[in-house]
């Protein structure tokens, strides 16, 4: 039980320096805004499908859990 509550500590520690790095730097923060990302804006009806972003997040978490399993 040791390791999942580290890991569970070290999971909350990224994601708030990424929350942070995200606040502090506008720049950074167009992930939701790539190309491929699909917007449909009309008078009644707004949709947003984040295809590209969807794909590039479950590359870098796939890539993250993979890293975490090597190194056990």
């Amino acid at each position: 039980m040791p390791g999942l509550a580290r890991f569970l500590v070290v999971t909350g520690l990224v994601l708030v320096l990424v929350g942070v790095l995200l606040w502090l730097v506008p720049g950074l923060s167009s992930l939701g805004r790539l190309p491929g990302d699909l917007r449909i804006e009309r008078p009644n009806l707004r949709v947003y499908v984040p295809i590209t972003t969807s794909l590039l997040v479950s590359a870098a978490l796939t890539a993250l859990f993979w890293l975490v399993s090597r190194l056990r």
